[in-house]
């Protein structure tokens, strides 16, 4: 039986920042290893100018995103849960992996404070990638 590609799930609480950020870099960095989804409990309208500008300038285009409602199912279906602020919002299943990585939300900064918060996603998303495959 063949070994099937982890899920991992980003939460935040408007899936318009970090965990786009987050997803954009794990599909950049893992190509076709892992399967990355992102969600948020209360998605805003659309993704963070200034989180796509950040990543822009690393290569990544993640204007095309759509910040997307958290399910259960999409909880469900994922082997790791990285949860960004969102609280008690994001629902707990036994046996998933969980991880809350405490980070700056970049949402009404300028792009010279979001860029730190981009390079510490990287960094973190690097992390896991190197627990998973």
């Amino acid at each position: 039986m063949p070994d099937q590609k982890p899920a991992v799930l980003f939460v935040c609480v408007h899936n318009a920042g970090r965990s786009q950020m987050a997803a954009g870099w794990l599909r950049h960095l893992a190509g076709d290893r892992v399967d990355v989804f992102s969600a948020g409990s209360e998605p805003a309208d659309r993704i963070n100018a200034i989180a796509v500008q950040a990543m822009a300038e690393e290569g990544i285009d993640i204007a095309g995103e759509q910040p997307a409602v958290l399910t259960t199912d999409a909880v469900r279906q994922a082997d790791v849960v990285v949860t960004m602020g969102c609280g008690d919002a994001c629902p707990v299943f036994p046996g998933k992996r969980y991880e809350d990585w405490a980070l700056t939300d970049p949402a009404g900064l300028p792009i010279e404070q979001v860029r730190p918060v981009r390079d510490e996603v990287r960094a973190r998303v690097e992390g896991l990638l190197a627990d998973l495959v």
